[in-house]
């Protein structure tokens, strides 16, 4: 009767490690999305993996590939030409003071790319942009679903400024800037945190990030931005670090960020 019992415990256990062992089996054999494999490699986020895929710059086993497509452990995947595979270990997150005048690209055509100017030993990119004549907190990484986290605009992740202004700021610009400033034709931003520093300065919290945002914004009540300085993306701050040069988050704000995105939902698009 024991050995019985012993025969048949034997058998339900081979029988649950062949079922696992299938499952396993059946999801390498689905694959990783294509996306996600480019921005695990280090390459870029997963929407700039999927621009990247549209224009023709990436090959599956040599051929052309395409939105959704799915990478197996032994497939070849090239970005203009060169091979790439999935980084391990813990993500870089570097904090840069982007001096004015350099590009947030990693076209190595561009004589004024960011990645260039850095020299970081690892494949890196930035996580969002600073146009070129706008100076302060740049993140970059090598983790793509880390960098789309932090720059969807739905998830309402602070980002904050400093602009010098061609003019004296008046009470009616705070409100009208706080309040939502239609600058394109059908987009009204949202509503940010605006205030005074001096006469001619304002600090802007914004959780979006639309093209040239700020100088639109202050454009369309007819001021000019003098100098636009970003001081903070969520937790990380730029404190005093010198321009043009970079250092790793510390521990604190890496656990800190970390718990911030893990706690982040979306919400509602914008009308």
């Amino acid at each position: 009767m024991a050995l019985a019992i012993f025969w048949f415990l034997d058998g339900l256990t081979i029988g649950i490690l062949n079922k696992m062992s299938r499952i396993g089996r059946l999801m390498a054999e689905e694959g990783v999305r294509l996306n996600k494999f480019i921005a695990e490699a280090g390459i870029a986020s997963r929407r700039a993996a999927d621009r990247l895929i549209e224009d023709g710059h990436v090959t599956l086993n040599g051929r052309p590939a395409v939105l959704g497509d799915k990478v197996l452990p032994e497939d070849t995947v090239c970005v203009d030409g060169n091979p790439i595979k999935r980084e391990t270990g813990t993500a870089v997150i570097l904090a840069f003071n982007k001096p004015r005048g350099l590009e947030c690209t990693s076209d190595h055509g561009n004589e004024d790319n960011v990645i260039d100017f850095i020299n970081y030993p690892k494949r890196i990119f930035t996580i969002g942009r600073l146009d070129k004549e706008s100076e302060g907190l740049l993140l970059l990484t090598n983790d793509g679903d880390l960098a789309n986290k932090i720059m969807r605009s739905r998830y309402g992740h602070e980002k904050e400024y400093v602009v010098s202004l061609d003019r004296d700021v008046t009470p009616e610009f705070i409100k009208g800037m706080a309040s939502g400033v239609p600058i394109e034709e059908g987009v009204v931003t949202r509503k940010c945190k605006v205030f005074m520093e001096d006469p001619r300065t304002i600090r802007i919290i914004l959780k979006q990030g639309l093209n040239r945002q700020i100088r639109k914004m202050c454009a369309y009540f007819g001021y000019g931005v003098i100098r636009l300085v970003r001081v903070r993306v969520m937790n990380i701050e730029l404190g005093n670090l010198k321009s043009g040069r970079y250092r790793d988050i510390s521990k604190k704000e890496r656990e800190e960020l970390m718990g911030i995105l893990d706690k982040s939902t979306l919400a509602e698009k914008d009308n």
